[in-house]
């Protein structure tokens, strides 16, 4: 990552948030190397565009779940605990995964269940993770912080995709795997010597479901919240999924390499990483609602013209742009939340954002069959043209951001 990519040197100070900070670095980019290997593996092994938009479904399919519950929850664990829990249980995750693809015993089905604990990982990010970042640098802090760690998530998807297709072109799957557990290592040294403890809250004698009603409560009386979370939901069911079909579109439309596909995928990261520089560098509280909801119709534009691109150059020059649009969105996403919601509802409230990114499934299954339909750039048309139409229907929820 280049100097102008860092923190701040205040920022640079706290070494806690260093440290959640690369731990937020690797796991990004883990998700996006391996992302890319098992596309590439289950449309090599079945000729399916579903079946890779599915394996993207069960990445997400654990936040509409549990998302609620995994906030509501987090208020009761150590938040430390909780992550170093997270990141073993993620390297345990890929040690399997590397060990039976080397042995040629990979399935389809222990892809499936892989992402799916990969998912709750996911889901368990912003109520944890995230939320320790908050308490590290304070509030004053949170926009540029969380401009920082997209900006990681964003560096990990430049490099991901490409580093995944080298390794997969060069010896195969359990090559992403390994490099994955590799990684994860580091990621759980740098967990181990946080000094940060949050603390558990004392027992309130509240359930679970108390909380999450509680939580849903404050969201459904704070027009603000209720329509960034509104954003959220357009984006992950009509934006997100297109990602899963990148590689098939570069397969089949451009018949590109491993390699090709790798460098094609990462140009949204680079897009995304120039545009989360941007939002540090310029984005103030008077026009984080423009970059939020700008960010989103930027995105769903910019997928559509990656579909209709006649080369495959036009059509990373259309994926870098839906990476400086989600920039603005996913800079904004954390931080307006945490930013509108009540201190001690804090937790609750990212769990439902959580959820609110959960219902993406809809939109991988959605995409997914119209791919198989009608083709998959298609089908990435398609979506891009209802996730504006879906955008400009609900002006009236999220014009109170």
């Amino acid at each position: 990552m280049t100097a102008a990519a860092a923190p701040s040197p205040r920022l640079l100070r706290e070494p806690d948030f260093l440290r959640l900070w690369g731990v937020g670095l690797i796991v990004f980019l883990v998700r996006w190397l391996e992302m890319l290997a098992v596309s590439l593996f289950i449309y090599e092994r079945t000729g399916s565009a579903f079946l890779v938009t599915m394996m993207g479904m069960l990445r997400i399919l654990p936040m509409g779940l549990f998302g609620a519950f995994l906030g509501a929850l987090a208020e009761r664990v150590e938040q430390r605990t909780a992550l170093l829990t997270i990141v073993l249980i993620s390297l345990i995750t890929s040690a399997i995964l590397a060990l039976l693809a080397k042995a040629g015993m990979l399935e389809i089905w222990h892809l499936a269940t892989a992402s799916a604990i990969n998912g709750i990982a996911w889901a368990a990010d912003n109520p944890v993770r995230r939320m320790m970042i908050g308490q590290v640098v304070g509030a004053a802090r949170i926009g540029q912080a969380m401009s920082a760690d997209v900006g990681s998530n964003n560096a990990s998807r430049m490099l991901g995709p490409t580093l995944s297709g080298v390794i997969f072109a060069a010896v195969g799957v359990s090559g992403a795997f390994f490099v994955s557990v590799a990684l994860y290592g580091v990621a759980l040294y740098a967990v181990l010597t946080l000094r940060y403890r949050s603390g558990v809250e004392p027992a309130t004698g509240q359930g679970v479901l108390e909380r999450i009603g509680q939580g849903l409560a404050v969201v459904r009386a704070d027009a603000r919240l209720k329509g960034t979370l509104v954003v959220t939901v357009i984006f992950n069911i009509f934006g997100w999924p297109f990602t899963s079909l990148v590689p098939v579109v570069g397969l089949e439309h451009w018949r590109l390499s491993p390699e090709a596909i790798g460098v094609l995928s990462s140009m949204d990261g680079v897009g995304a990483f120039v545009g989360a520089l941007a939002m540090a560098a310029w984005a103030r509280p008077p026009i984080y609602r423009r970059c939020y909801v700008g960010g989103v119709a930027l995105y769903l534009a910019m997928l559509t013209l990656f579909a209709l691109s006649p080369s495959p150059a036009l059509a990373g020059v259309a994926l870098f742009m839906t990476g400086f649009g989600q920039a603005g969105f996913s800079v904004m996403q954390a931080t307006l939340i945490y930013l509108l919601a009540p201190a001690e509802m804090r937790s609750r409230v990212l769990g439902l954002l959580s959820v609110c990114i959960g219902l993406g499934p809809i939109g991988f299954v959605h995409v997914g069959l119209l791919a198989d339909a009608i083709g998959a750039h298609w089908a990435c048309v398609v979506t891009g043209v209802e996730g504006l139409l879906a955008l400009l229907l609900t002006r009236r929820l999220w014009r109170h951001i």
